[in-house]
């Protein structure tokens, strides 16, 4: 409780500069109130639509691609009968998650390197020409989701493999009197009993559509890549930090932090109506 007020409720006394003409030296006390200014100087933007879209998407496609990968991995470890494999399956899956995103960036760009890359090196075996995938517009978001897959998706069956040890064994014997293969086991008895679980983390993780992580768009995108790589958070880090307009960025991130909130309380609110499942 303490780290939470510390760390995540004080900081928020912040938000108030995102109404001001903050400034450095003057504090927050004193700088100049200019009420919505920042907020209708970011949606009169340019680039305003461009940077919602490319942020939407980005954060939509992690969560399609991204959400479902967790369960199955964690439905297919839960099959694995042998106790030892099993746990080295497990261990081997979730040390991607501990690798640093420079790391994991860094490797990205080497696999992808047109001239000395892994998947270059297949694809010229093939008879085909190299292709520099890190320069091609097209090409960033597939990168970007993969290596997230890749990296996260051990981590995510956790909560998952737990919500299986809690279902009753006798409701499997059950269904094997009756007949059910292993497939109508996993649809019938293995799905609904995680379904608690696996609503409330699609709950959270629509919450956090808007909020794509910074650290490893940074390191891999490029002015090249800016069309469809450039998001709301590193366009933060470019006018707010890089250019000092504090109160700019953090309007920014306030006006996608109140999104970020609708998405989930409009998900939630269905979840609530559709079925029995809901954060609140």
């Amino acid at each position: 409780m303490l780290y939470y007020f510390i760390f995540k409720y004080l900081p928020l006394f912040g938000i108030v500069i995102s109404f001001q003409n903050y400034n450095l030296f003057r504090g927050v006390w004193m700088s100049e109130w200019v009420g919505l200014k920042y907020f209708n100087m970011f949606m009169e933007n340019p680039d305003f639509l461009k940077l919602m879209r490319n942020t939407f998407l980005l954060g939509f496609y992690k969560l399609l691609f991204g959400f479902p990968a967790p369960i199955i991995l964690a439905l297919l470890i839960n099959e694995i009968r042998k106790e030892v494999l099993k746990r080295f399956v497990q261990t081997v899956s979730y040390l991607p998650h501990f690798i640093s995103n420079v790391v994991v960036a860094g490797m990205v760009v080497m696999f992808l390197s047109p001239t000395g890359g892994v998947v270059n090196q297949v694809i010229k075996a093939w008879g085909f020409a190299p292709v520099n995938f890190m320069m091609e517009p097209g090409l960033f978001r597939p990168i970007y989701v993969i290596s997230e897959i890749w990296q996260h998706a051990g981590w995510g069956t956790i909560i998952y493999l737990a919500a299986l040890t809690a279902i009753d064994p006798q409701l499997y014997e059950a269904a094997k009197m009756d007949g059910a293969s292993r497939w109508r086991q996993t649809l019938h008895v293995t799905l609904p009993g995680i379904a608690p679980a696996i609503v409330i983390i699609l709950l959270l993780d629509i919450g956090r559509v808007l909020e794509i992580g910074f650290e490893k768009v940074f390191l891999l995108y490029s002015p090249v890549t800016y069309e469809t790589a450039d998001i709301i958070s590193t366009y933060v880090y470019r006018v707010g930090l890089i250019q000092g307009n504090y109160s700019y960025a953090t309007a920014i991130d306030l006006f996608t932090g109140v999104i970020s909130f609708i998405f989930v309380a409009t998900a939630n609110y269905i979840s609530r109506k559709v079925g029995e499942n809901s954060l609140w």
